[in-house]
């Protein structure tokens, strides 16, 4: 039996057997979920236009909604003991709300959002789904990223 290594996709088990590694489980599990989006039409510039201008519930029942399944899981997972992948507890911190880098970066992202029409997150499923003009968002995400990176060490993070 040949030892996983970071290029072979598996793990072997204790028993012998092998089973997916966590990159290939996610990347799954993100293309999945990246299908959710488009097809619930999560991702289309119109239903992010009609969030904006309050004028439907889908968007907002979508987004309440995987809220409330996040809580009821993280409270199950809590609940039942189950641990991180490299056996730690699992555990959520709170974090205290600070309005300046909080409301900043909160303000900052839904002006971003709301000027492209997009979440940054569905960047993926939107190129996927053939919105190929989102290679220019994609690259000023990451040039947003690179940005923030050098600035850092200079921004007050309390």
């Amino acid at each position: 039996m040949r030892e996983p290594t970071t290029l072979h996709p598996e793990v072997v088990t204790e028993t012998g057997g092998a089973r997916p590694t966590p990159l290939l489980v996610g990347f799954v599990f993100g293309v999945l979920f990246g299908i959710v989006l488009v097809k619930s039409e999560a991702v289309a510039w119109f239903r992010i236009q009609e969030m904006f201008r309050f004028q439907s519930f889908h968007m907002y029942g979508i987004l309440g909604g995987g809220v409330v399944t996040a809580s009821a899981l993280i409270a199950l997972l809590r609940r039942l003991g189950v641990r991180t992948a490299d056996g730690q507890e699992m555990r959520v911190e709170a974090r205290p709300w600070r309005p300046y880098p909080n409301g900043l970066g909160g303000l900052t992202f839904g002006l971003g959002w709301g000027l492209l029409g997009a979440c940054p997150g569905p960047f993926y499923a939107l190129l996927g789904s053939g919105v190929t003009v989102m290679v220019v968002a994609l690259a000023s995400a990451v040039a947003g990223a690179w940005t923030y990176g050098q600035l850092k060490p200079r921004l007050p993070h309390g």
